[in-house]
């Protein structure tokens, strides 16, 4: 038996959802019949009714719905939402562009935006054993060769998730002294996370978690509002598509928070996984390796784009860049390299900053459910003596998601993470704080780094989720 609510609290990986959706909004209240279950000598069930009459019963799915959204972070609109969140999706959109174009009718033609992120593309690279840069190059070549208009690296808008967290970082620490939910910063990037932050812990441990939107939700953010003005066009006349390691992605896209009231568009449209463009790659009878390359785009007109990182690992760098950063401001010491120990576990790891050889800041990664609650409970006892985690849901963090291509034939999925590992790593990092055109976009976009639209385009919110499964 389950309670109202499926707990996460007992998972330590990753669940495949199933496709089918069988969460019930309401369920009639009845008489049922009288009967009895028998479990056959295969595992089976079957219901035997009073008069002897055998019926097989159907296996319990449990769906992504399920898994992250049980209790109502989701509506039943919106789970409708969710399942078109798939490659079918991108096709009917590019054919219908096709028969608007066929017909004379280009005013009613969407201009498609697929946006890559780099976990994505270090997995199809590894599955066709390609560097980083060709994977990128030839993504966007078969992304444009289906009728997508402009293809992006989500790398850029992570310039600005990292930067605003460094930021929030620094407020959050002058101002513990007097806030106590101030500290510590949990990160935000990871939707597996704040759903079930948002469903299992509610308004106690909502107010530590980061408001700084994720890459997919500020490139959203860039897509739909940026871009579109500077081509003069409406943000519901965008169609946005991103390709994330993982599921959990869809859920986030179709938050009620990154939806736009006044053109009744999403930041994000659509959401596909690794996994899903090596279908699509399948389905158009070709492998990426055979795939032309195509010059690399950027959001910026007439810049020059290229294939980078950002340091910290595979999980978007948030607590090595916070760490150094903080103690920079903070301290007023420059950090170059990091020394992460390990606790647990891999997946879990502290670093601690030293002023005149006296822990000063102390930071921690903890990946995996079993991880995440750890670093839960000891907030919630007052323990807790971190000043930022970097969570994230799935074990071995973004490069481990869900919606990455499984290993095949010999090689073990050991084997392919640490493939996919290696070509992210392989890349050039840079620091976001120094790259000019961010910058500028502070400025040209948003009106300055502590800007109304600044906070708008680059923040968010979070609510806690009340029960709401009828039983």
């Amino acid at each position: 038996q389950f309670s109202s609510i499926l707990q996460l609290t007992d998972l330590d990986d990753f669940i495949t959802p199933s496709q089918e959706c069988i969460k019930p909004v309401k369920i009639e209240r009845k008489v049922g019949k009288v009967g009895k279950i028998q479990i056959e000598d295969d595992g089976s069930y079957t219901e035997i009714s009073q008069d002897g009459k055998k019926t097989p019963l159907e296996k319990a799915k449990i769906t992504l719905n399920d898994c992250l959204a049980c209790s109502g972070c989701i509506t039943s609109a919106e789970s409708v939402l969710i399942s078109q969140q798939s490659q079918d999706e991108l096709y009917r959109i590019l054919s219908e562009n096709s028969a608007h174009i066929q017909a004379g009718e280009n005013d009613k033609e969407k201009l498609v935006v697929v946006s890559i992120s780099p976990q994505a593309r270090a997995s199809l690279a590894a599955k066709y054993r390609l560097s980083a840069e060709t994977a990128a190059k030839k993504l966007t070549a078969f992304f444009k060769r289906l009728g997508v208009h402009h293809v992006f690296d989500t790398s850029f808008a992570g310039n600005f998730s990292l930067i605003e967290s460094c930021h929030e970082f620094v407020r959050r620490f002058k101002a513990s002294e007097t806030e106590k939910t101030s500290l510590p910063m949990l990160a935000s990037s990871c939707p597996g996370w704040i759903c079930y932050a948002e469903k299992t812990h509610g308004s106690y441990i909502l107010p530590y978690i980061s408001t700084t939107k994720s890459p997919q939700q500020i490139m959203g953010s860039l897509v739909k509002d940026f871009l579109a003005q500077n081509l003069g066009r409406s943000p519901d006349s965008v169609y946005h598509v991103t390709v994330m390691p993982c599921f959990d992605k869809k859920l986030e896209a179709s938050r009620s928070d990154f939806f736009n009231d006044v053109y009744q568009t999403r930041d994000v449209d659509c959401v596909i996984t690794s996994g899903e463009v090596e279908k699509m790659l399948e389905k158009e009878g070709t492998s990426l390796s055979d795939v032309e390359e195509q010059a690399l785009e950027s959001i910026i007109d007439g810049i020059e784009e290229h294939v980078y990182k950002h340091s910290g690992g595979g999980s978007g760098g948030y607590l090595e860049h916070i760490a150094k950063y903080a103690a920079s401001v903070l301290l007023e010491t420059q950090v170059q390299d990091l020394t992460y120990k390990v606790l647990r576990n891999q997946d879990f790891q502290e670093v601690t900053v030293e002023k005149e050889g006296k822990p000063a800041l102390r930071f921690a990664l903890a990946y995996g459910f079993r991880n995440i609650q750890n670093i839960v409970q000891r907030i919630k006892r007052g323990k807790c003596g971190y000043h930022f985690v970097e969570i994230m849901a799935c074990p071995s963090g973004c490069n481990n998601g869900g919606g990455q291509i499984r290993a095949g034939g010999d090689e073990s999925q050991k084997e392919r993470l640490r493939s996919v590992e290696q070509i992210y790593s392989s890349v050039s990092a840079v620091d976001p704080f120094h790259e000019q055109w961010v910058e500028k976009l502070y400025q040209l976009w948003l009106g300055g780094r502590d800007s109304n639209k600044a906070e708008e385009m680059l923040h968010t919110k979070y609510h806690e989720i009340e029960n709401q499964l009828v039983f």
